[in-house]
């Protein structure tokens, strides 16, 4: 799945829309997108919104579980189907995860990165509980939190291999990039997104519907990639080779190609 597209919770135009659209995944967004004097109204359109959604890949972003809006939502959360996933914002230590897993059994857990703290601590995070299906980075607050310009990308190199190494070593998918803050620079979206793909991330969250299309398209196996993985694939070898035109080809290069093929699928 490539695409993700955060719908204010708020919202339930927005979010009937969201529901019947193209994004791979719905993410139902009670933090950042609600105002606090609108949560507990946001919290009552979730739940009558989503009550019935079982055929649907959808997350549900709640408010920081450590305070009393997030308590109220994993309780509104616990009469929803079971196969909506639950995006937790700002987790720094894997007891939180766990405690989340205990309350909300069964429910796939996608923690967000935001801090320092929560960087440093991404392996124990992604490896806390089974429940986690994901991890990623929440690149707005972690700036605030590093003391970068809002626009700066180069302080969060460490940050984003970190996320990746730790995902991977947890046998967790790639994790998908944080949004894109600009919703008109679809020439700049598509740029980051080709960065992002070349650092080793998969899909992105969107927070405009234009924003898909450029998401799915730049994070999808060009033609070029996919000729190359079948002419690789193609030759047979199942070990280390030395190629007439000089390519050489062994396991890790074929599980590679592989991959790409399982990308276009996906």
């Amino acid at each position: 799945m490539l695409t993700a597209l955060y719908v204010p919770a708020d919202r339930p135009d927005r979010i009937g829309k969201a529901l019947a659209g193209p994004a791979d995944v719905v993410l139902v967004d009670l933090e950042d997108a609600v105002a606090p004097d609108r949560k507990d109204h946001a919290r009552e359109q979730a739940a009558r919104l989503l009550a019935e959604v079982t055929d649907r890949a959808v997350q549900v972003r709640v408010n920081d579980v450590r305070t009393g809006a997030g308590e109220a939502d994993l309780t509104m959360l616990g009469d929803l189907p079971a196969t909506i996933g639950v995006r937790l914002p700002k987790i720094e230590d894997p007891a939180t995860v766990r405690a989340v897993a205990e309350r909300l059994p069964g429910r796939a857990l996608h923690p967000l990165l935001e801090s320092a703290l929560g960087v440093e601590a991404a392996y124990r995070i992604a490896t806390a509980d089974p429940a986690v299906a994901s991890i990623g980075l929440g690149e707005a607050d972690l700036r605030a939190d590093l003391g970068l310009p809002a626009d700066a990308d180069d302080g969060l190199a460490y940050p984003r291999s970190r996320v990746l190494v730790a995902a991977r070593a947890a046998g967790l998918p790639a994790p998908a990039q944080s949004v894109y803050a600009n919703v008109k620079d679809l020439a700049g979206l598509a740029a980051s997104c080709r960065a992002g793909r070349r650092l080793g991330f998969h899909g992105r969250a969107a927070i405009h519907p234009a924003q898909l299309p450029v998401i799915a398209a730049e994070y999808a196996p060009t033609e070029a990639e996919l000729a190359a993985a079948r002419a690789v694939l193609a030759l047979g070898t199942t070990g280390a080779a030395a190629l007439p035109d000089g390519r050489f080809v062994d396991e890790a290069i074929l599980r590679t190609a592989r991959n790409t093929l399982r990308e276009a699928r996906d």
